[in-house]
């Protein structure tokens, strides 16, 4: 790509994918292209290992046509009928193309039936993050001291909690963590939620299955990210240590994204000079 639209230095990353201590198999899977900021994190599900080749699918197409689709825009454009980002229409139709993939796959392909796949994917562009998710694989993000999740799970607890039926507490404690309502391939399209953030310098972000936050409190998350910040190699090490330690009972993956410094997208005229006569 145009090596003044990379975000390679401005943005550090890593990744950690781990099988855990009970399954057999890893279904979860992971990708990323650090000079379009993109990260993309699946967690499937189906018997046979049909799960592996969904969350498979999942991330090729979406790092695929994202990388693709994302070169063709600019990286400042809003799209006058949504309002949303050009760079998050690009994210969101991936994600809805690899759902239609997966599906057709599980259709035609006897020993992938019912397999499908939560996802969560990240793209940084122009000082903002745009955020899709399918189903509760997670993102958070650490600003300060301040720790938060981003994105809403879809899934049957959560919407016990909007239903006032259960506290946060209680559905930290509930054992019906994993009845997803949301997954790509199961039907033959999809909701896809996409966020929008704007984004500042020594921000950290998190993606991750559930098989993080199902063994690891999120202040224990949140405690281990501002203990090893200055590794992210070593904070993946740690969290996906600490799910192992409380158990591990389901596969483990973490990316993670510290942005080191802005990278504001050049505007009209000056992007265009500067793409015919470089820097």
């Amino acid at each position: 790509m145009n090596k003044d639209k990379s975000l390679r230095g401005k943005i550090r990353f890593a990744e950690l994918t781990h099988t855990g201590m009970v399954r057999e198999h890893n279904e979860d899977a992971i990708g990323s292209n650090a000079d379009m900021g993109l990260m993309v994190l699946a967690d499937g599900m189906g018997g046979y290992n049909a799960g592996e080749v969904a969350s498979g699918i999942a991330v090729q197409t979406i790092t695929d046509l994202a990388a693709e689709g994302a070169n063709r825009e600019e990286r400042n454009d809003v799209d006058p009928h949504t309002g949303l980002m050009r760079q998050t229409i690009v994210l969101r139709d991936a994600v809805a193309r690899a759902n239609k993939i997966i599906f057709q796959t599980a259709q035609s392909q006897t020993h992938c039936e019912g397999m499908g796949t939560t996802l969560v994917a990240a793209m940084f562009y122009d000082n903002r993050i745009s955020i899709a998710h399918v189903g509760d694989s997670r993102a958070y993000r650490l600003r300060g001291e301040r720790f938060e999740q981003l994105t809403m799970d879809h899934s049957l607890l959560q919407e016990l909690v909007d239903r006032g039926f259960y506290s946060e507490e209680e559905a930290q404690r509930s054992t019906n963590r994993n009845y997803v309502t949301r997954a790509l391939g199961v039907e033959p399209t999809v909701e896809v939620e996409v966020n929008e953030y704007e984004v500042l310098p020594e921000d950290i972000y998190l993606l991750c299955s559930d098989g993080l936050p199902d063994m690891v409190e999120d202040e224990d998350i949140h405690l281990t990210i501002s203990t090893f910040n200055a590794s992210l190699d070593v904070v993946g090490e740690q969290l996906v240590q600490l799910a192992n330690e409380h158990g591990g009972r389901d596969n483990v993956s973490v990316m993670l994204a510290l942005v080191n410094d802005s990278f504001a997208a050049k505007k009209g005229l000056l992007a265009k000079l500067t793409g015919l006569f470089g820097s």
